[in-house]
């Protein structure tokens, strides 16, 4: 497989599996439906040489997956070559023997290419169905954290804490074929989790969904000093960035074609926070322009915000959400392959020409 990696960065989708109906046909797919397609998503990633795939973690009606790594371990026996990733899996409400053994089980399924993307999730619901208590957010999130990365270390722990039964001597098993599953943390915008990230000397991954790209950059200089400062290597203090993308022949046919299904995925995403505030056209076209971190727009377009972002972050990772707000799927292949075949090929020859 031919990787992006030697070029400064890995590029791939991910998805939430989000189910909303299509603004345009009104129809809406079925879980069944939801997940084959996010399979034949995974397997055309790899056909178009992405690298990374990625699947989120929701216990909602109106989200087809609870299990990532399941829905990763079909599509491992699918595929031979992509990496597979939570994006994300809530640490705050799993249990970290169990969200580890599942991802051991998953590298050993795949042969190697098992990641973990941990963060808070969107959403409270696993809290009440898990039988936590969500006063408790930050310091679930910590303890919950602190064990995953001691089981990735060691096939034998002790440990001790304060919402979960504790260690001794426990056998941790099985054990991935990689030495240590690469663990990111999921970042939406607080200093405090990109610091954290930095001192575990762990992954960070940003979520951009809009706005100013700069008003990130503080974010990844936080996470880097805490990382130093915390004696981690430059090179292990690796960044991610993943946001919500559509590519079109031209901008305008993008912009044409995506606003129904963005504003959709607002409108139905807003409504389950209990907000009733709905997208206009003119509030698509403001969080679409080119100065903001919106990745929809033509491949030219989509490459230039990556390179601005590239030139702020020094990410070496991009992870593309394209199949949200009831998009069909042959809009979701359609997409995949501008990605793989437009974008991929025009930032590997401008950041090889940058070196």
């Amino acid at each position: 497989m031919s990787t992006l990696k030697e070029n400064g960065i890995e590029i791939g989708i991910y998805t939430l599996a989000d189910i909303g109906p299509d603004p345009v046909t009104g129809k809406t797919v079925d879980m069944k439906q939801r997940i084959d397609e996010i399979i034949k998503a995974a397997k055309l990633a790899e056909e178009t040489d992405l690298d990374v795939f990625g699947i989120g973690e929701h216990h909602r009606l109106d989200y087809a997956v609870s299990s990532p790594a399941v829905v990763l371990a079909a599509i491992a026996n699918a595929t031979n070559q992509i990496r597979l990733t939570s994006a994300t899996s809530v640490i705050s409400t799993l249990d970290p023997v169990r969200l580890f053994e599942d991802f051991a089980t998953l590298d050993l399924i795949s042969n190697g290419r098992a990641e973990i993307l941990a963060g808070r999730g969107a959403f409270i619901e696993s809290f009440p169905l898990f039988g936590y208590d969500t006063n408790d957010y930050n310091e679930l999130f910590s303890e919950h954290m602190d064990l995953l990365l001691k089981l990735n270390e060691n096939e034998i722990v002790s440990w001790n804490g304060k919402f979960r039964s504790a260690l001794k001597n426990a056998e941790i098993s099985p054990r991935p074929v990689q030495r240590k599953l690469p663990i990111w943390i999921g970042v939406g915008g607080t200093p405090e989790s990109a610091a954290r990230a930095g001192r575990l000397g762990v992954g960070m991954a940003i979520a951009i969904l809009g706005g100013d790209p700069m008003r990130f950059k503080p974010l990844v200089d936080i996470y880097r000093k805490a990382g130093l400062e915390a004696g981690h290597s430059p090179d292990t203090l690796t960044v991610g960035v993943t946001g919500h993308t559509y590519i079109a022949e031209t901008t305008e046919a993008a912009k044409d074609e995506f606003y129904p299904y963005y504003a959709n995925y607002w409108n139905y995403v807003n409504r389950q926070r209990g907000m009733g505030t709905r997208m206009t056209r003119s509030d698509f076209e403001q969080v679409a322009s080119p100065e903001t971190a919106l990745f929809v727009g033509s491949p030219e377009q989509v490459v230039d915000k990556i390179l601005r972002q590239h030139k702020l972050y020094g990410h070496t990772r991009f992870l593309a959400q394209i199949d949200i707000g009831g998009l069909p799927f042959d809009k979701v292949q359609k997409n995949i392959e501008l990605l793989a075949t437009e974008v991929a090929p025009r930032l590997k020859k401008a950041m090889s020409q940058d070196k």
